[in-house]
């Protein structure tokens, strides 16, 4: 049996107003969010791989995964991880997000589709669990072949770990590092095998590892998703100047080398919708109809990238001197 493959959908100028139904602590480090819609109206549908943007009360946009069911239309479910290091939304969420606010929000997007295969392999690593969860109930729904293994410091910073191995007693592997050291990725993944997609997500530090791991194997059969630029000092590198002609206006706008198109557009008065400003959501994603793309993304895969059709305009630029975009 196989899984459905997920349509790459976009609904990023829909925004609603959510309810925060729910909140609790899902570990000593994540919590657990559950929105509805304040009139109890059904939610937007969405499939495994889905985030949401959500558009914090204090002025931050963040994306977050859905790890609930596609199939329960009147919540979605959320799972933030305290960064205390970060930019400041994770700890808005975690010390000040209350049940009974309203948050708007954009999507569901998918830039984590669930491909057709007989097989599947799970990696997760902390909060990297979370857009898995619902891939795990497709594949099990669909009686594919499956396993997953959750990786983590402690069982303590692990959200979900408990649920998902109740739910699906001898699938999923639990390894705490406190508990049985760092794991060793080629070992866990055994031997290369063809018709199996693995499907990873987690720091950065654990997909760069994965990758290297995955050498070996048929191309194409990791897929991953970033909570970071794959590659954060490639986007200042070489950001020569180049023209963005716009086709529904038929204007021309130059980008300097220490400006991205969407600071361009915006200063032009063109409306442009993005978010994370890294090249990891996709929310600015946009058609190119003429020229040639320097894709600084961590989302399209390397097939993608060489159809020169899409471009992420946060991060990406241009090889050749002008680039046409169907805006």
């Amino acid at each position: 049996m196989t899984v459905a493959t997920a349509s790459r959908v976009h609904h990023e100028t829909d925004v609603l107003t959510l309810t925060v139904a729910a909140k609790r602590a899902a570990s000593d480090c994540v919590a657990e969010l559950v929105l509805t819609h304040p009139d109890g109206e059904e939610l937007p549908a969405w499939l495994p791989g889905a985030h949401l943007d959500v558009h914090l009360p204090c002025g931050l946009d963040r994306q977050y995964s859905l790890c609930g069911s596609p199939s329960d239309r009147t919540s979605y479910r959320l799972a933030v991880l305290r960064e205390p290091a970060g930019r400041g939304g994770s700890q808005f969420v975690h010390d000040e997000l209350a049940e009974g606010i309203r948050v708007e929000v954009s999507g569901p997007n998918n830039h984590f589709e669930l491909v057709t295969s007989p097989a599947y392999r799970f990696l997760a690593a902390g909060v990297g669990v979370t857009p898995l969860m619902p891939m795990v109930e497709a594949a099990e729904a669909e009686g594919a072949e499956w396993s997953l293994t959750y990786l983590g410091r402690s069982r303590s910073s692990m959200a979900f770990w408990e649920e998902l191995s109740a739910r699906y007693p001898g699938r999923v592997e639990v390894r705490p590092d406190d508990e049985q050291g760092v794991a060793d990725l080629p070992s866990l993944l055994g031997g290369p095998r063809e018709g199996v997609a693995v499907y990873a997500c987690g720091p950065e530090g654990f997909l760069r590892a994965l990758e290297a791991a995955m050498e070996p194997w048929p191309a194409n059969a990791l897929h991953v998703e970033r909570f970071a630029p794959k590659d954060a000092e490639a986007l200042s590198k070489d950001r020569g100047s180049f023209t963005v002609k716009l086709a529904m206006s038929d204007m021309e706008l130059e980008v300097p080398e220490d400006k991205s198109i969407v600071d361009v557009l915006e200063q032009a008065g063109v409306p442009v919708i993005y978010s994370c400003m890294e090249g990891t959501c996709g929310t600015c994603e946009t058609q190119v109809l003429c020229g040639e793309i320097d894709h600084r993304d961590s989302i399209l895969s390397d097939e993608e990238k060489a159809e020169n059709s899409m471009m992420m305009i946060c991060v990406s630029r241009a090889k050749s001197p002008v680039l046409e975009l169907d805006l």
